[in-house]
């Protein structure tokens, strides 16, 4: 069996993107979901997430999304590539605190999230978490 970062944590095997504007957040990201077995496309922005997705052959399985981004917001995004990946699913993050975003109406009840920065034992269960609704 694949050894992920630490002992205990979810490990997995699917595809998960990560678009994230932040080069460093995108990198460690990316790099904590390889150690955990996941295949991490990373893309720094919206218009290189639809990118990377064309010339992905195969299922996205889950998208990990920075709410607030410069030419489209995380949900927005998604529902673009919804079309694409119907059964993908979404967890979004921020290093804005979720009741200031979902007051400002950028994110509804019921959406998945996690607050910046995470911890490896955060990120590795939220997603494992997400994954198996």
């Amino acid at each position: 069996m694949k050894k992920g970062i630490e002992e205990g944590l979810p490990l997995g095997n699917e595809t998960i993107l990560v678009v994230e504007d932040n080069h460093e957040v995108r990198k460690v990201t990316g790099r904590i979901l390889s150690m955990q077995g996941y295949r991490a496309l990373e893309a720094s922005n919206p218009n290189a997430a639809f990118s990377t997705c064309n010339q992905h052959e195969g299922p996205i399985h889950l998208m990990i999304t920075d709410v607030v981004m410069p030419e489209i917001n995380g949900p927005e995004l998604a529902k673009s590539l919804m079309s694409l990946y119907p059964e993908m699913k979404v967890l979004y993050m921020s290093g804005y605190a979720k009741n200031f975003i979902s007051h400002q109406g950028i994110l509804e009840k019921g959406m998945e999230y996690i607050q910046k920065p995470f911890t490896v034992n955060e990120l590795a269960t939220r997603v494992r978490e997400v994954l198996d609704k």
